[in-house]
């Protein structure tokens, strides 16, 4: 086992080795290309390409993310340079939003990232694939007017993102061009080939040495075909080592108490922190292993970064969304291939710079191309389109807006959107609405949730101005952890002088003392004496029928046990009696969805009559007032199972089972078994014998409602005058369902005796 771990490590820091040199390859041009859009020194983007990788790679808890300077703060900062008047300065305030993004990490305000929607993030995830397809055309084939880590709809040259790509062809470079078309067939074809996939070498790195042994025979050739400089990476290059030490600025202390170099700051630092969370978030989804980042630890490593970059002369750092997503196709396995490219930058730059500006620009631009496409694709727009207009809608909006702005600006119009869908549907429908039938009428039941806030205060406010004259309605908050106060007003003006000039009544459940709103059920939902008189047979029949609906369909009513509890301490009225098996499976008040006091329940093994039992169903219906009997079997019943086995085994229950008390109801079972089905069980195979067994069941049914009436005087004479129906049913235990055996016609009570002399027939 450790052999293999150690094997299986020695694999992941090869892989975030090759994937740390993968992303320096791709990071150093647009260090130096974001540093020239902030009119910035270009050391400077290095600089920041460094701090990023070395060391917020270190403090970062994050896998996957590269840290760099952002081409979403390039616009921010060329307009804070022209406020601030020197370099210095703005290094002060990078300083300043350093400190401020470590004391928002210091209280966990990287929480935050929760509240981002999940349509904006892919919508900024598909927005920067267009923009990296977009914006890598241009280099690929060698028109390098713009810096490469330029992202902006707007470009530094007055041309647009699509103007661009209209002059394609009037700076076209046919060496850069015919370097970069071949970067992308090596990049597209090299893992389709056996061959080549035996080499081993990732397709970046052969798209690199390409590149650079292009670069030298073509100068070899010349004229057109040759790459000039402005087509390759620019590193600054130092003649001497001390000369390094020259590229550093310091800040310019000395403006410390200026008002504009703290508004400079927090202006750096939210815009950084909001970066830093949507594309932590973001690429949190694209990670293969769908790791968690812990944002307030990102941004407390984010705050260390740029203090430090504000002390040496770098520009501001962010995680970006564009280097981590490099990281990520390059098969990085851990945070050690961001500290790796980190490491590396700082190495080359100083040691092997002019071997860098030996690497053209085009090939750089096919590798991000090609994570350009795997960002934005037809399977994510499809899947988008899928969930519907609250998801595609602010996802597309988002999309659009950061292609046509920038990324700060197009998340935060994008938000806007998901914002205003979410206060849409909270108006539309914020609040979960039952129609529950209880025995005393029909209550409309308003769940309120965890939170409301005063964006519900409209949508609870339409749904009791529509409530018609008369209706019942049940504010429920018993899963409620608060409640704004404006709508807590709402709810007691309703209550106290809408309510009842509208003839409307409001029951309340599970408010908090705090709130001033006492629980007040005004509705009856157990069996009163006055409830019980007004049913007729039919009417509780529908009551059972419409409960075990309920049952089955996972909508059973919520109720208050203990308030049934003490309202029926006093006396009990059940409409109805119910005849059952004693099968753990089929608890009457459960699979009826009934509360406390509704039924009598007589359980009995096989449901089978005797005096005792008789007696039961007498005193509830002649004294108690019910007005059904129901006989309700169930099917894999083990007493009819049992009583079958033993039918065609010739046995006695007693010596079969060893219980003495038993043989009297497996012969009233049996009872249900007649000569055909008798003669049937002898040469019944054990594949057909549970439906004989379920047949059999039924009829056992049939035999109990039609004995309880004929060997019942009283219950008979309830049934000729009226006041009480007999009806049989089966419980299936594997769908939760009940098969009434009655066709409702024959429930009158009057017919009942006529009807229950012949067979009775099925109906479901």
């Amino acid at each position: 086992m450790s052999d293999i771990t150690v094997r299986a490590d020695a694999n992941s820091i090869k892989k975030d080795l090759v994937a740390g040199v993968i992303v320096f390859l791709v990071a150093l041009p647009l260090c130096l290309g974001v540093a020239m859009a902030s009119n910035a020194p270009l050391i400077s983007g290095v600089l920041a390409g460094i701090v990023g990788g070395a060391i917020v790679g270190i403090l970062s808890g994050s896998h996957t993310s590269v840290s760099g300077p952002s081409p979403a703060l390039a616009a921010v900062v060329v307009a804070l340079l022209a406020q601030l008047g020197s370099f210095e300065a703005l290094l002060l305030a990078i300083l300043v939003s350093g400190v401020i993004q470590i004391i928002l990490g210091l209280l966990r305000v990287g929480f935050i990232a929760a509240f981002i929607p999940f349509s904006v993030i892919q919508g900024l995830l598909a927005a920067i694939g267009v923009i990296l397809i977009l914006k890598q055309i241009p280099h690929v084939l060698g028109r390098d007017t713009d810096p490469e880590g330029d992202m902006s709809f707007i470009q530094p040259d007055d041309q647009t993102t699509f103007s661009e790509l209209g002059e394609l062809f009037t700076g076209f470079q046919p060496g850069a061009a015919f370097v970069g078309f071949v970067s992308l067939l090596i990049l597209n074809f090299w893992h389709r080939s056996k061959i080549l996939r035996r080499l081993r070498i990732p397709p970046p790195l052969v798209v690199v040495m390409f590149g650079v042994a292009a670069v030298q025979i073509f100068r070899q050739i010349g004229g057109t075909w040759l790459i000039a400089e402005s087509h390759l990476v620019q590193v600054p290059v130092a003649q001497t080592f001390s000369d390094l030490f020259q590229f550093l600025h310091s800040p310019d202390f000395s403006r410390w108490d200026q008002l504009a170099i703290y508004q400079a700051g927090l202006t750096i630092a939210m815009i950084t922190t909001l970066e830093t969370l949507l594309n932590i978030d973001a690429i949190d989804k694209v990670d293969p292993e769908r790791r968690v980042s812990p944002p307030s630890r990102e941004l407390l490593a984010q705050g260390v970064g740029n203090v430090i970059l504000g002390l040496i002369g770098g520009i501001p750092i962010s995680s970006v969304i564009v280097r981590s997503s490099v990281n990520i196709n390059a098969g990085a396995q851990t945070k050690l291939s961001a500290i790796f490219h980190g490491f590396l930058m700082l190495f080359c730059v100083m040691m092997l710079p002019t071997y860098l500006n030996m690497i053209p620009l085009a090939c750089l631009a096919a590798i991000l191309l090609m994570t350009g496409l795997r960002l934005i694709t037809l399977q994510l727009i499809r899947k988008m389109w899928s969930d519907g207009r609250y998801q595609f809608i602010p996802f597309a909006t988002t999309l659009v807006a950061i292609v046509l702005t920038d990324l700060v600006t197009g998340v935060l119009i994008g938000l806007a959107v998901s914002i205003g869908f979410i206060l849409n549907s909270n108006f539309r429908q914020p609040l979960r609405r039952i129609l529950e039938k209880h025995l005393g009428g029909d209550v409309l039941r308003i769940v309120l949730a965890n939170q409301v806030s005063f964006l519900n205060r409209g949508a609870l406010e339409k749904i009791l101005r529509d409530l018609p004259e008369g209706a019942h309605v049940l504010l429920d908050a018993e899963s409620t952890d608060y409640i704004d106060p404006d709508v807590l007003t709402l709810i007691s003006d309703f209550k106290e002088r809408v309510a009842s000039n509208r003839g409307v009544k409001v029951s309340l459940r599970g408010f908090r003392k705090k709130y001033h709103l006492e629980d007040d059920i005004q509705f009856v939902d157990y069996s009163t004496r006055q409830l019980q008189e007004d049913l007729t047979s039919q009417e509780v029949l529908r009551i059972l029928k419409e409960g075990n609906e309920r049952f089955y369909t996972g909508q059973r009513l919520t109720r208050d046990l203990g308030r049934q509890l003490h309202a029926t301490s006093q006396g009990q009225s059940p409409i109805a009696v119910v005849l059952s098996c004693i099968d753990s499976r089929a608890p009457a008040e459960l699979i009826l969805d009934l509360g406390i006091g509704d039924i009598f329940s007589v359980r009995m093994a096989g449901h089978v009559t005797s005096q005792k039992v008789l007696g039961s169903l007498e005193y509830g219906c002649n004294v108690a007032g019910s007005k059904l009997i129901l006989v309700l079997g169930h099917t894999r019943c083990g007493a009819v199972t049992a009583a079958v086995n033993l039918a065609k085994a010739r046995q006695n229950a007693g010596q079969a089972t060893g219980c003495q008390h038993l043989e009297s109801i497996i012969h009233d079972i049996q009872l249900a078994i007649d000569p055909p089905t008798l003669q049937e069980l002898e040469r019944v195979t054990e594949d057909e014998k549970p439906a004989l067994i379920e047949s059999v069941a039924v009829r056992n049914v049939e035999l109990c409602v039609k004995r309880i009436v004929e060997e019942s005087e009283t219950i008979r004479r309830l049934v000729e005058e009226g006041r009480v129906a007999v009806v049989g049913a089966v419980f299936d235990i594997t769908t939760g369902k009940i098969e009434f055996l009655n066709d409702e016609s024959t429930v009158d009570p009057r017919s009942s005796v006529a009807s229950l002399s012949a067979p009775l027939a099925k109906t479901g």
